[in-house]
Parts: structure tokens; sequence; C-alpha cells
């Protein structure tokens, strides 16, 4: 598998508080990566400076070979992203917006087909602002998949959703790692990392504390029991 994201001892401090300490883990293309931590365990920031938002203070990100931070628009064109809350403009529809996003990308996804495949069709003459948490949490997604990205990092994808639209997303997750992309999936959802991850980052105090795919990491055990066991000794 090729590494489609590497992050290697890295560090962001706030102040006087570490953030991220000394981070390392990977992400393959053709993979869904799961990362998952408890609140303030460093997850957002790392994913953060994956996606060029944040600049490290030390060691290394590199998604597609290139440092995010300093990266030109055409790298930027590769990589989706999908954030858990805000982005969306409020005052446009979401059809007009996908419309226009495709508009940027010389190769893009069917937009109708996306809009059908999200059930974002019910309400695509809706305003942004108007939507419900699963209603924006389904442009958000549709937002990070329409330029057909490398890598895409999506941060807790079915957060607010049924049931049923859980998993019509789990199978979209599914079907765009199957084109070779690199799937990064920020999630609190045992469940959505066990159904859905070929490999699995535990983070724990700014630190990976585990890492492989969800036999490695658990052996004869859940994750559940295995990620609350290495974040608790974490805290000691």
């Amino acid at each position: 598998m090729t590494e489609a994201v590497t992050v290697r001892d890295l560090v962001r401090q706030f102040g006087p508080r570490r953030a991220v300490d000394g981070m390392s883990w990977r992400a393959a293309s053709g993979q869904v990566t799961a990362v998952l931590g408890p609140n303030g365990a460093g997850k957002t920031t790392t994913i953060e400076c994956a996606e060029g938002l944040q600049r490290p203070d030390g060691g290394e990100v590199r998604v597609l070979g290139t440092d995010p931070w300093s990266a030109p628009a055409g790298h930027r064109s590769r990589v989706g992203v999908m954030l858990q809350d805000g982005g969306l403009p409020g005052g446009t529809k979401p059809l007009r917006l996908l419309r226009h996003l495709a508009s940027l990308y010389a190769d893009p996804a069917d937009v109708d087909g996306l809009v059908q495949r999200l059930g974002i069709d019910a309400f695509s003459g809706t305003t942004v602002r108007r939507l419900s948490g699963g209603q924006k949490q389904r442009v958000s997604l549709a937002a990070a998949l329409v330029g057909r990205p490398e890598v895409v990092f999506l941060d807790e994808p079915t957060a607010g959703l049924d049931p049923h639209a859980r998993l019509d997303v789990w199978d979209l997750v599914r079907e765009t790692r199957d084109t070779g992309c690199a799937v990064v999936v920020t999630t609190h959802s045992f469940e959505e990392a066990e159904r859905l991850a070929d490999h699995v980052v535990i983070v724990d105090h700014g630190r990976a504390v585990a890492e492989g795919s969800v036999a490695e990491v658990t052996g004869e055990r859940t994750l559940e029991d295995v990620y609350f066991e290495l974040t608790r000794e974490g805290s000691r």
C-alpha cells in the first residue's frame, strides 16, 4: 500500500500546553483509516495539520508527499475535507453549492448522483442555514467527495444521522476507498471503526498509543475494551 498520509513526531503547542506531543501514524491509499481518541487527545489538531489548516511546531506531516501548510493549489485539489461543524455557506442551497464546487474541478463526480445517493434531493431547495445537523452532514460529505479526491479527511461523518443514512454513508465511504482514495475518518463510534476501518489509530494525550488493523490492535478483545484500557492508562 502507498502511504498517502504520514504523520511523524508531530508537535503542536498552544502556549504552555502541548495539544500534540510526538504524534506518529500513517494512512495508505485504498484504505479507510479510523482515528479514535478522547476529546482533547489531539485528533482534530493533528487532522487540521494534515489539512493545512494549522502549522506544526515540530515534526512533520506529509500528504501525497507534500507539506500541507505550504501546498500549492494543485495539491489542495487532490484532497477532500469534511469538517464536523461549519465550512458551509449558510445562504446558499445545497444543489447550487455542489454544482459550483464541481465546476472548480477538471473531473468532478456526478453531482446528481451524489445528491440522490445521500438523500440531498429531498432538501436541495432549502438554504444551508435552515438544514438540520444531519442534513448539513450529508451536504458536507458530498462537498468533500465531489472533486474525486485522492485523500479525504472526514470528521465524524455519520454524527447526527439516522441508522439508514448511516449505512448509506458507510457504503459510500467503502466505494470511495475502493477507487484507491485514502479515507481518514475521525470517529467516536467503535461500531463505525470496526465496520469501516482497514487501519485503526488510537490516540491519547497527543500521541498514538496503538496502530494497525482492527485484528492487530484488538487481538481476542473488542476495540472498545482495548480503547478504554489504553486511554485509561494514558490518563494516569
